[in-house]
């Protein structure tokens, strides 16, 4: 594993935890050559379906472009990053359950707010502003109300 910082490919593993829910290992390494400390996270690769966009086209499942679509809606948001990463997790699961080798974009959309509203609900409101396309201010009322509606999730 070469170090991010340097490019040494001298690195040794600090500690290792799996983490059963996500199917992952993460890794704590330490690079021999500048002594900086990573974090590597392996997964098992297993094939994703592809995504029907809304006109149509088609195109890969990228982990990295939902990861990022979340965050943007959790910018300024008291959410741990580990929480982040394991409702990715779980999206990702929740696709590859489906058994289908492709997947409207819309589908994902539905497991991403549903997410987003157990993470935190002003994300989930930010999200569903441009994932359902508001236009008016009654459009925000009603994901009020569903916000208001859903149990409230307690903070560690």
């Amino acid at each position: 594993m070469k170090c991010p910082f340097c490019g040494s490919e001298d690195t040794q593993v600090v500690d290792t935890r799996a983490n059963l829910e996500a199917n992952t290992i993460r890794r704590r390494r330490k690079c021999l050559g500048c002594g900086k400390r990573f974090t590597t996270y392996e997964r098992v690769d297993l094939k994703m379906p592809r995504l029907i966009k809304k006109d149509g086209s088609r195109t890969e499942f990228d982990r990295d472009k939902l990861l990022g679509s979340m965050m943007v809606a959790l910018r300024k948001r008291p959410v741990a990053t580990e929480e982040v990463e394991a409702s990715v997790d779980r999206v990702i699961e929740r696709l590859r359950s489906l058994g289908e080798p492709e997947v409207p974009t819309t589908r994902v959309g539905d497991f991403v707010i549903k997410e987003l509203a157990k993470l935190d609900k002003i994300a989930y409101i930010r999200f569903a502003s441009v994932y359902r396309s508001f236009e008016s201010p009654d459009d925000f009322r009603e994901a009020l109300a569903e916000v208001r509606a859903a149990p409230r999730r307690r903070r560690k």
